[in-house]
């Protein structure tokens, strides 16, 4: 996992602020909450599993999300430019939606890849090159550009409703500035059944052609929440019964032992610098995986898909509680019982006998 600030001298790793030998919190009681939610970072959105959620009213158009530059012209308002041959043959590849492409009128090489745009029901425009170079943000389009749909984001609001009142898990990201890694994350979120992902609007990765990438897909299966307070939205996830960890290698306790299960908001630090010091103050607990080897420590995206699926691992046990081999082998009769001796039906015999006409002594 990503590099941490040191934890305070004398913080209580599994909860509060108080001395190191506090006992930890005890679990939040009762059914969430669901109206009266103050502090929840903007209104209700119309998310649904398997769409995009929705955009935010009031949004400058056209602005750039994620910390990415967006170029200048040729309606960059209405969403992200994608140039380069391979970037644009990856978005295609995993499905991103585009709304058209623009291509060098004098550039007979791209044939290929305009069939694959046509295919996919991309409109393509014809264009001088100095059209691209006004529209490129680093100078190497390669004669070919396409406007990605502007990703639509969830609301803190929407994963609330998603996680219910049971066993959840909410995993918030604090400014992982990698798309890769956001997409690989993501992945692992999904995978398991997580309620959504919460990420910084600031200085931290948006979900672009390489979040889609690694993620397969994901991005639009799973809330993907922009905040622009992670600390508020920690306070908020806690009125709804959230427990919230921070993964740190600076943590005394190990995966195995901290509180992993129940209603969960697992917080992942950014690649650099870790979990920053505000957003560990607000952390219930924090720990860290347990390794044998030299290297340092998993990177942000892996360490994440460990404790992902650590968290799954508890409620699976408290939910679908497997028999003990104890009692699966106690069910087993023993070999001494299976074996029996023969029944011999002696009417069979005799009727044998009778048929041949032979006296066999019975």
């Amino acid at each position: 996992m990503a590099k941490n600030q040191s934890q305070r001298p004398g913080r209580d790793v599994r909860g509060g602020k108080g001395k190191a030998q506090t006992q930890a919190k005890s679990p939040r009681a009762g059914k969430a909450n669901t109206r009266g939610r103050a502090g929840t970072v903007g209104g209700k959105g119309g998310y649904q599993q398997g769409q995009q959620g929705p955009a935010r009213d009031g949004q400058r158009k056209g602005a750039p999300r994620g910390g990415q530059r967006g170029p200048a012209g040729a309606g960059a308002g209405s969403g992200s430019w994608i140039e380069g041959r391979r970037a644009v043959a990856e978005a295609l590849e995993v499905g991103m939606p585009l709304k058209r492409a623009l291509v060098a009128d004098t550039d007979g090489t791209l044939a290929g890849l305009v069939r694959e745009l046509d295919a996919a029901g991309v409109p393509v425009e014809r264009v001088p090159r100095a059209r691209l170079d006004s529209i490129s943000s680093h100078g190497a389009h390669q004669g070919i550009a396409v406007q990605a749909e502007r990703f639509r984001y969830a609301e803190l609001e929407d994963v609330l409703e998603r996680a219910g009142e049971g066993d959840a898990l909410v995993v918030l990201l604090d400014h992982v500035t990698d798309q890769g890694n956001l997409g690989a994350i993501v992945r692992s979120a999904e995978v398991v059944g997580a309620a959504g992902v919460i990420i910084a609007k600031a200085r931290a990765a948006g979900v672009g052609v390489g979040a889609f990438k690694t993620s397969a897909g994901a991005v639009l299966h799973v809330p993907i929440a922009q905040v622009a307070n992670l600390s508020s939205a920690i306070q908020t996830l806690k009125e709804h019964g959230f427990w919230v960890g921070g993964s740190t290698e600076h943590a005394h306790d190990s995966v195995w032992e901290a509180p992993m299960g129940g209603r969960l908001c697992l917080v992942m630090g950014s690649e650099g610098d870790g979990i920053s010091h505000l957003v560990l103050e607000n952390c219930d607990f924090t720990c860290k995986l347990p390794q044998r080897g030299r290297v340092e420590s998993l990177n942000v995206a892996q360490a994440a898909t460990v404790m992902c699926y650590e968290w799954l691992r508890r409620v699976s046990q408290s939910t679908e509680a497997a028999p003990s081999a104890e009692a699966a082998y106690a069910e087993v009769p023993a070999a001494a019982d299976v074996v029996a001796e023969p029944q011999v039906d002696d009417s069979f015999m005799v009727d044998a006998a009778a048929s041949f006409d032979v006296d066999w002594d019975l």
